[in-house]
């Protein structure tokens, strides 16, 4: 990052009432800077915990509770992500941005000191909770921080940071199980993993000083509404309490099935499964009847009716169910088919990776010099289908060279996303939405990666007969490419339904100043 050029630049308030209001130099790098820093560590830790799940079970004897260290973090992250967005559009944004940092550092810290599995399942809810604050709000601020013609270059710069952290995330965390310092009878050779939390406490301090000293607490427009203990008293009584426990009980229930349906827990026609789902059906319904009474309601109806959002919404959701079963079963093809190594098969998903960087970096600077996204976004659709197809005719011999040029196209695609759903959304809502609206759009591309891997997770597990994951055997070759490829022939029909979805989105200048935003 630039600094210099940063320093030139003078950025107005959001939604301020005068053009005294400025953030710029030093004040504007340190923001930009701890906000970046948040996203990286909280979308590191969605991937970063898998390769040293093994060796925590294993420390713990706790193989019964395997996938709830990860399910523990996602579920209470996912939850607090509309949440979050609406109380910051009431109160404003400072105080729930640090309140999600000081969460995430303590969740990392008592997890990298747990004792037992339990310990360290609730630690992990706790880290997921301030995870969801900080990601709900980083693109948020950057809102508040830059009108979306401005924005745009930011945000597909953040939205790659985003992307690599995912992708990083295992290869990270299994250097750090395997190759993390001693650090007397706490971190001993056989719990090395420990690390994997640890080291997100030095860099969290780092960001809760920078915030608490820059970030200035009149950044979003709410701030303009007053602060007196009346109006204060006011704002809390009109919160949406009703809808924030239909919203939370219906994410954990569809949650909660996904997960038991794509780990093979229960069978997916099983009463467990049908009674979760239909608890999550039943309050979804509850929240959209209720919401249309609520005086500030979690999620505005008004929302719904902005085809420009509605479209939007859909492509995040869209966007992470390709994502995520592309990011599992490369690697399980890689190392169970072509019998790559741990480490070979991260590098070899390299191109993936820095495609995806480099996809929505450039999104972001087309973004900004184009003025209108609807070309980029159909552009970006067609590239990820096209990047996909290839895996569907996936054999037991393919040269890495030819994988790598399908990744880097797919990589491309997927990138354009990411440099540009934020923006569409915040274009397409006036100022006083804008952190609600952020929230969803994030809160669908989540909830599409774990309905993508259960979808494609249960048409995979069908075809395998019994061929268990991560226990591919020689004999079973054929089978698991077999599979494989009835897998990724999903993940391609999700990559069509994108592209047919982008041509439905309607295209709109981007606003140049928060007043002609405000007049969208």
């Amino acid at each position: 990052m630039n600094t210099n050029r940063i320093s030139k630049q003078t950025v107005r308030v959001a939604g301020s009432q005068s053009d005294d209001d400025q953030i710029h130099g030093l004040q504007l790098f340190s923001v930009l800077a701890a906000l970046m820093i948040t996203l990286l560590l909280e979308a590191l830790d969605q991937t970063i915990v898998g390769t040293a799940l093994p060796r925590i079970v294993d420390h713990f004897r706790g193989f019964d509770r395997y996938t709830w260290v990860t399910t523990a973090y996602l579920l209470a992250s996912i939850t607090m992500i509309p949440i979050i967005g609406k109380l910051s559009d009431q109160f404003g944004r400072k105080g729930f941005m640090i309140a999600g940092v000081t969460l995430f550092m303590v969740g990392s810290l008592f997890s990298g000191l747990s004792m037992t599995m339990n310990q360290l399942i609730v630690s992990r809810s706790v880290q997921g909770l301030g995870a969801g604050m900080g990601i709900a709000l980083v693109f948020t601020l950057l809102g508040d921080i830059f009108p979306p013609a401005k924005q745009a270059r930011w945000q597909g710069i953040f939205a790659g940071v985003y992307g690599l952290s995912n992708l990083v995330g295992p290869v990270i965390g299994g250097w750090l199980t395997d190759h993390g310092p001693l650090l007397g009878t706490l971190v001993t050779e056989s719990m090395r993993w420990r690390w994997v939390f640890l080291i997100n406490i030095p860099l969290s301090v780092l960001t809760l000083t920078m915030l608490l000293i820059y970030l200035p607490p009149n950044l979003s427009s709410q701030h303009h509404r007053g602060n007196s203990l009346l109006k204060s008293w006011r704002e809390f009584r009109r919160i949406d309490f009703l809808g924030t426990i239909l919203v939370s009980l219906a994410t954990i229930a569809l949650l909660v099935g996904l997960t038991w349906g794509g780990s093979g827990i229960y069978p997916w026609d099983s009463v467990q499964i049908i009674c979760v789902f239909g608890a999550s059906a039943l309050s979804y319904l509850s929240l959209f009847v209720v919401e249309r009474f609520a005086s500030e309601p979690i999620l505005p109806p008004s929302l719904f009716r902005n085809r420009v959002f509605i479209v939007d919404t859909t492509l995040a959701l869209l966007v992470g169910m390709v994502l995520m079963p592309v990011v599992i079963y490369l690697p399980l093809y890689l190392q169970g088919v072509l019998g790559k190594t741990a480490t070979e098969s991260g590098l070899a998903i390299t191109p993936l990776t820095i495609s995806l960087v480099i996809g929505s970096a450039s999104t972001g600077f087309a973004l900004a010099k184009m003025g209108r996204y609807r070309v980029i976004t159909i552009a970006g659709a067609a590239l990820t289908a096209i990047g996909i197809f290839p895996m569907t005719q996936l054999t037991t011999v393919i040269p890495l060279l030819e994988l790598g040029g399908f990744m880097v196209v797919l990589g491309i695609g997927l990138g354009v996303f990411f440099g540009m759903l934020t923006v569409v959304a915040q274009n397409s809502l006036p100022n006083k939405d804008k952190g609600v609206g952020t929230g969803i759009v994030t809160y669908s591309r989540s909830l599409g990666q774990i309905l993508g891997l259960a979808v494609v997770g249960m048409v995979t597990n069908s075809n395998v007969g019994g061929v268990t994951a991560g226990r591919l055997q020689l004999s079973n070759f054929i089978t698991s490419v077999v599979s494989l490829q009835h897998g990724f022939s999903v993940v391609f029909v999700f990559g069509v339904i994108l592209f047919l979805t982008s041509l439905f989105l309607k295209d709109s200048p981007l606003a140049k100043s928060w007043s002609e935003s405000e007049s969208h």
